[in-house]
């Protein structure tokens, strides 16, 4: 048999809009969503190298959050932010004790 092409189909959060109290919560989230990415690969032999090498696991992205360049800070910027309004889109409130 066949197998279908993969075909992502997420769903959309566009409709969401997000309460401006929720931004501080983005950028934690984001660095978090950075720092678990690099604990996995650090856990794999991975090390830090200027330029991505699979073959000796060097990546240039092992490094803290701050030091990112801003286009891979908002990569995790918007998987944060898309994570917030899935659970918002699903009927979850999310409250600061």
């Amino acid at each position: 048999m066949k197998k279908q092409p993969y075909r992502p189909a997420p769903v959309d959060v566009s409709d969401v809009v997000l309460p401006p109290e929720l931004s501080p919560l983005v950028e934690q989230i984001a660095r978090n969503v950075h720092d678990v990415w690099a604990e996995g690969r650090l856990a794999e032999g991975w090390t830090y190298g200027p330029v991505r090498d699979d073959a000796l696991k060097q990546h240039p992205g092992l490094v803290d959050y701050d030091e990112l360049p801003e286009s891979e800070r908002e990569y995790d910027r918007a998987t944060a932010l898309g994570t917030l309004k899935l659970i918002t889109k699903f009927g979850f409130r999310i409250v600061k004790d």
